[in-house]
């Protein structure tokens, strides 16, 4: 079932949330951990708990720096966040803008430039904003139109050449960005058969993902020469795919693995490290299913996100649960090519209803963000000895 909104829930009704309104505040106390897998010794510090919006937060996105968080919510604005000393962990983080009037209805993503220059919003009115950030100047430059329907996520190329849309009409939408903040969109892929709910480029190659409500995620890369872009592999193997709506996705650092979430409660890890530029259409460099992790959320995982920085996996759920997960590196019963995941940190009711998305800091390895349905963004500290699980 699908809300008003245009998004599933996992159990076919919607939760009344409770909605603050001040742009103050609250820092807290430490969390638990689980007593599982590689010692659990990390736990959640909660620093600071930003509130403004008035609905629910459906997204968040740190800029390249670190010092400015992005957050954009059903209440058709986005607000951006800046802390006022140079740690993130201390609790001094404030709305510094609030960027309304380009979207007529909910705002699903942002998503910032690599040069943390602009800023690109996605929203259910089926357009997707740029708007420039420069010397505490924002403008809004862009509206970028083609989606038939809801516009549900946005991302940038790791060169900020090209911003990759998604939308429910079932099809992506890759646009080459011009000079003077002019868009092109140069491609449109088709493939996936229901809303394409997620995109996500590899870290150092042009080469997409995209994530669906048909339970696959397909692999894009460009086609020759051209602007033609194809669909090079779909991760959807029976018995070793997602059986239900995949949510979200997100690379390692180096782009050799993938981590995807669905609404089948499961994470997957996909190997990444074949180079699909010698595909070809030979078949054998193939991205593979590496290990699923099971049996932690016990309702749909909305949001994954695998740091950069300290190597570990955060999750978030609509049983209102943030979990992080660590590889056993020295896992002997692993089979070739395959890995193992144990869950380090856990925070029970990290929101007061559904975590939509999880943010690792890009700079800092203990500073984590999460949104939840329940109007708020909250900035996380990660106590505990990183060596040991990163």
């Amino acid at each position: 079932m699908e809300t008003s909104s245009g998004e599933p829930t996992s159990n076919g009704f919607v939760k009344p949330p409770d909605f603050r309104r001040e742009e103050s505040g609250r820092g807290g106390a430490a969390v638990e951990s689980n007593g599982h897998g590689l010692g659990m010794g990390l736990t959640l510090r909660l620093v600071q708990e930003l509130e403004g919006h008035s609905d629910r937060v459906w997204s968040v996105s740190w800029s390249p720096s670190g010092h400015t968080l992005a957050s954009c919510s059903g209440d058709k604005s986005c607000r951006l966040w800046e802390n006022l000393t140079t740690s993130p962990s201390s609790s001094t983080w404030r709305c510094q803008a609030v960027l309304e009037g380009g979207h007529t209805r909910t705002i699903r993503s942002c998503g910032w430039s690599p040069d943390g220059k602009l800023l690109a919003t996605a929203s259910f009115d089926a357009t997707t904003a740029v708007w420039e950030v420069t010397g505490g100047e924002i403008e809004n430059v862009a509206t970028l139109e083609g989606h038939d329907n809801e516009v549900k996520s946005v991302a940038w190329n790791s060169s900020g050449t090209y911003l990759a849309t998604c939308s429910r009409d079932k099809h992506v939408w890759i646009w080459d960005v011009q000079p003077g903040n002019e868009f092109e969109c140069m491609s449109v892929l088709s493939g996936h058969t229901q809303d394409v709910k997620f995109v996500a480029w590899h870290p150092t190659k042009d080469i997409l993902v995209s994530a669906s409500y048909d339970n696959a995620i397909k692999v894009w890369a460009e086609d020759g020469d051209g602007d033609d872009w194809r669909c090079v592999q779909t991760l959807a193997e029976p018995g070793r795919g997602h059986c239900s709506t995949v949510w979200a996705l997100a690379f390692d650092k180096d782009g050799d693995r993938l981590v995807s979430c669905s609404d089948d409660l499961t994470l997957m890890v996909w190997d990444t490290s074949a180079d699909l530029a010698d595909l070809s259409g030979s078949g054998q460099a193939q991205w593979k299913h590496s290990t699923t992790i099971s049996g932690y959320h016990d309702r749909t995982v909305f949001s994954v996100h695998w740091s950069r920085v300290n190597g570990l996996i955060a999750s978030g759920a609509a049983d209102d649960c943030i979990r992080i997960f660590a590889e056993n590196r020295e896992d002997s019963s692993a089979l070739p090519g395959e890995s193992s995941f144990s869950m380090v940190a856990k925070k029970v009711k990290a929101h007061s209803t559904d975590v939509n998305c999880v943010q690792w800091h890009p700079t800092d390895p203990r500073i984590l963000a999460s949104a939840g349905d329940d109007g708020t963004i909250k900035i996380w500290e990660v106590i505990g000895d990183l060596s040991l699980v990163g």
